[in-house]
C-alpha cells in the first residue's frame, strides 16, 4: 500500500500517542497522549474532539462493558474513569511507592480481563511485571519485563501475543480463555534489523496481527504463521498503536509520537503526534471491554 492512502484524522498532536480503541455503541475513536496526559474522544459523526486531563501518565485504557467510561493504567494505579462526571477510583498497582515506575501497554483479553504491564520509565532495567487485573487484584504473569508492548490476542483467544518493547521480538503464548493461564512461550516474528521495535498491535478478523514498529516508520501486518504480509510505510518515525473501527470495522487507526525528536527531525516530518487513517479493506477484531 502506499503511502497516499493514509490520512491524517483531525489536528491534534500528541507527544506520545497510544492505544486507540473504537467504540462500536458510540461509533467513537479513544486513545491517549501518555505524557499530555490526556484522554481524547473523537466523535466520527460531528468530527468534535474532546480530551480530560489525567492526574497522572496515563500508559493504557479499555472501554467498559455496559457503562460509560474506560479503566486506565496510570503512573501508579489502575483507574476506572468517568468522563461525564470525572468520577475517578483508583487501585495502587505494587509499585505506587516507586515514582520512576509506571504502567505502560495494557489491553483486555476475549473475556473481559484487564491485562497491564509495568515499567521503569527512567532506566528502563527489566524490572516490570505483566499483571492480570481482576477484582481489585494484580496478578503477576510475567516478570523481568523492560518495556511491555504488543499486547493482543487472537480472535479465538487462544493465543496471547506480547513482546518486550527492547527486543525486535513479538512473541506468541498459548492462552486459556477459561483461566487466563499461559502456556509454551514461542517466538511469532522477529523485526528485521534497522526497522523499530514492536510497539502497540492488535489482530484483524483473519487472526493477521498489525504492529506499530517505533522507530522505524512502519506498520507491518504479520500471517498467523509470523512471516510478513503486507508493510505500510507511515510518515513519522515513530508510529505507537493501531486499532481497527469506523463504520465497517475496516479502518486501521494509528497514533504516532514526537517526544524526543530533534527540531530538525521535527522539521522532516510535521505530522509526528498525529492521528492516522488507512482504510485497509480488511475487517478488524472489536477491542474486548472491561467486564468487571
Amino acid at each position: 500500500m502506499a503511502d497516499a492512502e493514509l490520512q491524517r484524522v483531525g489536528d491534534s498532536c500528541d507527544i506520545l500517542g497510544e492505544v486507540p480503541i473504537w467504540s462500536i455503541t458510540e461509533q467513537a475513536l479513544y486513545w491517549i497522549d501518555v505524557r499530555g496526559p490526556l484522554l481524547r474522544r473523537r466523535d466520527f459523526a460531528t468530527g468534535q474532539v474532546q480530551s480530560w486531563q489525567m492526574p497522572e501518565l496515563v500508559g493504557c485504557i479499555a472501554l467498559r462493558t455496559g457503562k460509560r467510561g474506560v479503566i486506565a493504567g496510570l503512573r501508579s494505579a489502575v483507574v476506572l474513569f468517568d468522563p461525564a462526571t470525572g468520577a475517578l477510583e483508583r487501585f495502587p498497582g505494587p509499585h505506587a511507592e516507586q515514582p520512576q515506575m509506571r504502567f505502560n501497554d495494557g489491553k483486555c483479553d476475549r473475556q473481559g480481563r484487564f491485562w497491564v504491564g509495568s515499567m521503569d520509565d527512567v532506566g528502563r532495567g527489566p524490572v516490570g511485571t505483566l499483571y492480570r487485573f481482576e477484582a481489585g487484584n494484580f496478578i503477576p504473569v510475567i516478570e523481568n519485563i523492560a518495556i511491555p508492548n504488543s499486547l493482543c490476542w487472537s480472535p479465538d483467544g487462544t493465543t496471547m501475543y506480547f513482546a518486550d518493547g527492547i527486543d525486535p521480538i513479538i512473541w506468541r503464548y498459548a492462552f486459556d480463555p477459561a483461566s487466563g493461564a499461559l502456556g509454551e512461550r514461542r517466538q511469532f516474528a522477529r523485526l528485521p534489523e534497522g526497522t523499530g521495535m514492536p510497539d502497540g498491535a492488535t489482530v484483524d478478523a483473519d487472526g493477521y496481527l498489525w504492529s506499530a514498529q517505533y522507530g522505524g516508520g512502519l506498520v507491518t501486518r504479520f500471517a498467523p504463521d509470523g512471516r510478513v504480509d503486507r508493510s505500510i510505510s507511515v510518515p513519522v518515525t515513530q508510529p505507537t498503536s493501531c486499532a481497527f473501527g469506523g463504520a465497517d470495522m475496516a479502518t486501521l487507526f494509528i497514533t504516532s509520537a514526537s517526544q524526543r525528536l530533534s527540531p530538525d527531525a521535527l522539521q522532516r516530518q510535521p505530522l509526528a503526534g498525529a492521528l492516522f487513517a488507512l482504510h485497509t479493506g480488511t475487517r478488524g477484531c472489536p477491542e474486548a471491554h472491561y467486564a468487571g
